[in-house]
């Protein structure tokens, strides 16, 4: 065959391997639950660890993390300072006062390939941004899903502790947003 011939049949059985395509309706109700999934990730307890730079941000009003504290190679400080020095694998007691560094397994930031960075963005570079396999270290539909339903240090944004504003989205609700918008494969907003 020739090249001309071949391309299009390869873009028709693409197409075709990925099923059929949502209708208006099924992008439009996506669309509506992606504004869920865009307030749960661009809510403090989430944008404080995805950040564009190497140091982290605290408090609701995202402060610069005290201590000269760094992402490091791994995500999980700086050599001589890790994350588990002062966090944790989980919330200290109460008792400790509303100051005390929160923690939860595997306390830490993405690492630096993989920042999956979202303060600032529009609706849609948010969303092209979770779905760029090479920014979000590898994962499809499934694996963000099982990451943003399962993973004990997603799951601790809503239970902050120390006073903390947990997410503002019960946690079910988000996942069964993020199931919709990806069951209709991800549409984007345009700003």
């Amino acid at each position: 065959m020739r090249a001309r011939t071949v391309l299009p049949l390869l873009v028709a059985l693409s197409l075709a391997a990925c099923g059929p395509r949502p209708s208006t309706e099924q992008r439009a109700q996506a669309l509506a639950a992606f504004a869920t999934v865009q307030q749960v990730f661009q809510h403090p307890r989430c944008q404080n660890c995805h950040i564009p730079g190497d140091a982290p941000l605290q408090f609701d009003a995202g402060v610069r993390h005290a201590m000269g504290v760094m992402r490091g190679a791994e995500g999980h400080g700086a050599p001589g300072l890790p994350c588990a020095t002062c966090h944790g694998e989980s919330n200290p007691p109460a008792s400790y006062g509303p100051n005390a560094p929160p923690g939860a397994p595997h306390w830490g930031l993405p690492p630096p390939e993989h920042k999956m960075a979202w303060i600032g963005l529009s609706p849609s570079e948010l969303c092209a941004t979770i779905k760029i396999k090479k920014a979000n270290g590898g994962r499809d539909f499934a694996a963000l899903l099982e990451h943003v339903s399962e993973d004990k240090l997603v799951l601790w944004g809503w239970n902050p502790g120390g006073g903390r504003a947990p997410v503002s989205v019960p946690h079910e609700e988000l996942v069964a947003k993020f199931k919709q918008w990806a069951a209709a494969d991800g549409p984007c907003p345009s700003d």
